[in-house]
């Protein structure tokens, strides 16, 4: 490049103004350090004012492409030895030991073993040579158990050799991975679902499980099979059921929330979903707690069909799920620190959900429209907590034997059954059922 008509700090003040878009570029790391030297000279540059000299950097920079701190390296040996040059030495390299002769032979080995552990390729490549004789397996049947791994990197390798790589898994973008933060409002709702066992490859039916964080309040639901035909109608009619407003719908990973279908209804409804954490197996505890202390406890566990879903959901909406909110108290949890920091809950308030509800401050507020309190107490307070429990447990007699089951259960178990609660906690109940 000549630029001997600059002559004049003015001129280069003039000159790094245009457009910064404008880029400049040295064909040769030598031919940039012999036009550097020349500007420094030119200008003389170290008895300039440290102003002008900063307009000279800018200039360089501009020209060449150097970093600042680069140009600062440069400018050091130019005071020091005199001069800017290259050096001329090269690093230091080691000399290659494994020939590309080499590297096919491991390409071969690894293709005929389907690429084996370091060590067990090593053992063959020693036994091509040192026992079988075979004298291009030479050189590399020295090679240590970690440097076949290099060679493996190598680009002679991976142009030459089938490649096997672990199988990546797909990202899907349903739902935010976190954990809801309610703030002590209701509507924020975890949900499960529970199988009612199997009999041999007939699959049994199962419980769609809807628990409201705050309030602990309990939807239950059943269908013939956990797929988005058979899910979603349910899943739309289980959150009408909710008295109060519903605003985070969060589930584990599974498929049979995390899908189109379901995010297209929670969209329309205006319900964020939300799905649990990796490695946080709590994210979702309050709902699995539930699906033990509620529906395998009142449940039991014998098979089901799946024919009799309709007839099991019907039992859920007009006594399982009154009984749960209205009737069955539920532990609510006590935050205490103690004086080093560390909390500690305490479970000393049990309340039935609608009371957790009421108690809320302006509870109104979280009412749907065209629900209120006044309608909620006519459920509530309509029969005492033993009446309805006890019209619950007939109802559930009534429901077991219409699947017209043929027990078969010790002489010991046989006074439980006659006992109103027909399914017991201490009983394991076994046996072949008319299908």
């Amino acid at each position: 490049m000549n630029d001997s008509h600059i002559t004049n700090i003015n001129q280069i003040k003039e000159f790094v103004k245009i457009n910064e878009e404008i880029k400049f570029k040295g064909q040769s790391r030598s031919g940039k350090y012999q036009w550097t030297e020349e500007v420094l000279n030119r200008f003389r540059y170290f008895r300039l004012s440290k102003k002008d000299k900063s307009t000279v950097r800018k200039y360089i920079i501009k020209m060449t492409g150097y970093s600042d701190a680069q140009l600062t390296r440069l400018i050091n040996k130019k005071k020091k030895i005199g001069k800017i040059i290259a050096k001329s030495t090269g690093h230091h390299k080691f000399s290659t030991i494994y020939t590309p002769l080499d590297i096919g032979c491991l390409i071969d080995t690894d293709e005929l073993h389907e690429r084996l552990a370091g060590p067990a390729t090593k053992k063959i490549l020693e036994r091509e040579y040192k026992i079988f004789g075979r004298q291009e397996y030479k050189n590399i049947a020295d090679i240590s158990s970690s440097h076949i791994y290099n060679l493996r990197t190598t680009r002679q390798y991976k142009s030459h050799s089938t490649i096997y790589s672990k199988t990546k898994p797909a990202e899907v973008k349903i739902g935010e991975r976190t954990k809801p933060e309610p703030e002590g409002k209701p509507g924020y709702i975890r949900v499960d679902t529970v199988h009612q066992g199997n009999l041999g490859k007939n699959k049994g039916i199962y419980y769609i499980n809807l628990v409201d964080e705050v309030t602990q309040w309990e939807i239950v639901a059943t269908v013939e099979k956990i797929t988005e035909i058979f899910l979603v109608p349910v899943l739309e009619t289980l959150l009408n059921q909710y008295p109060f407003v519903i605003k985070n719908f969060h589930s584990d990973n599974g498929s049979e929330y995390i899908n189109k279908i379901v995010a297209d209804l929670l969209n329309k409804l205006l319900i964020k979903q939300t799905k649990s954490r990796a490695r946080h197996c709590n994210d979702n505890a309050l709902v699995e707690g539930k699906n033990g202390s509620r529906i395998r406890k009142i449940m039991g566990y014998p098979f089901i069909s799946q024919r009799y879903a309709p007839r099991v959901n019907k039992f859920c909406q007009n006594y399982l799920n009154i009984y749960l909110n209205y009737h069955r108290p539920c532990g609510f949890a006590t935050t205490i620190t103690d004086k080093k920091g560390k909390q500690k809950k305490i479970y000393n308030t049990y309340q039935v959900p609608y009371e957790r509800l009421k108690s809320l401050p302006e509870a109104e507020k979280y009412l749907k429209d065209g629900v209120t309190f006044a309608q909620l107490d006519k459920i509530a307070y309509e029969k005492s907590d033993n009446q309805f429990a006890a019209l619950m447990q007939k109802a559930k007699q009534e429901l077991f034997k219409s699947f017209n089951y043929k027990l078969q259960l010790p002489t010991t178990y046989i006074s439980q059954i006659i006992r109103p609660n027909f399914v017991s906690d201490s009983v394991s109940i076994s046996g072949s059922y008319e299908d």
